[in-house]
């Protein structure tokens, strides 16, 4: 499958081999430098595939990262030095990681992974009566759009949309990490329930009034997750807290001690 990838590395002999073997698979390669650049060509081609370096001059592959995630969902595959830095990026929004020095049969294969999952997970044509709705949220998978509680239309990237999808299908049933992983159809790319947990918080952010007291995207402690409409939970989704204890006031007291014997005459 042919596909237009934007290759940010800051490296340009490494930029030159990684073009070199994208278009040996067929692919169209265009290489930018900088992270500045790769902002710039990205909002101008609409590439079908981004390949970051995390250490980029100007805008670092990060910021990079979470600057595109907010304009679009273009499956993003981040280039990193650092072994265990995989969540981190994948919180941020990245779709797949690969850790330096890597094979280039390794990453054509991640790049080729990537492309199919795309194609695999484009919504199908489906009726407007398969929006889905959660009190005040909305969950559209025919034009992959989500309304938040104020009306806004909220940007999601593919795992952030696919994890609520899941959830908003059946609205106040528990859904386990493990469970949404599997409904997910492939478009959350990290098997890990960390993964879920990253893209609760970002969720939260974009969906709840106060994220600290979820009031829509609830936690089920030692179990999982689920989406309701949002009728009075507590933080984290404990539920309601008990009623406030209200101060009782003592009854005020007289200055005289009534006593056994006192109101004897002597």
């Amino acid at each position: 499958m042919s596909a237009h990838i934007l290759v940010a590395e800051a490296d340009e002999r490494q930029a030159r081999v990684l073009r070199m073997y994208l278009r040996s698979e067929g692919h169209e390669a265009t290489i930018v430098h900088d992270g500045r650049a790769a902002i710039e060509t990205a909002r101008r081609l609409r590439p079908d595939l981004l390949v970051l370096d995390v250490r980029m001059p100007k805008v670092d592959g990060q910021d990079l990262c979470r600057i595109l995630r907010q304009e679009s969902d273009v499956p993003v595959l981040m280039l990193t030095a650092r072994s265990g830095e995989d969540d981190l990026l994948l919180g941020l929004g990245a779709d797949d990681c690969v850790t330096k020095p890597y094979s280039p049969c390794e990453l054509m294969a991640r790049v080729g992974a990537l492309l199919r999952r795309v194609k695999r997970s484009a919504p199908a044509p489906a009726p407007d009566d398969a929006v889905l709705r959660v009190g005040p949220i909305t969950v559209d998978p025919l034009r992959h759009e989500v309304v938040g509680p104020l009306g806004h239309q909220v940007a999601c990237t593919r795992g952030e949309f696919a994890v609520l999808e899941v959830l908003a299908s059946e609205p106040g049933r528990v859904f386990t990490r493990s469970q949404l992983l599997g409904r997910t159809g492939g478009r959350v790319s990290a098997m890990s329930g960390r993964t879920i947990d990253m893209y609760m918080v970002t969720l939260r952010r974009k969906l709840e009034p106060d994220p600290r007291r979820p009031q829509y995207l609830v936690t089920v402690y030692g179990i999982g997750y689920k989406l309701t409409p949002g009728t009075g939970s507590g933080a984290d989704g404990a539920g309601p807290g008990p009623p406030p204890v209200l101060p009782v006031r003592a009854p005020r007291r007289s200055g005289r001690v009534s006593c056994p014997g006192a109101s004897r005459r002597r």
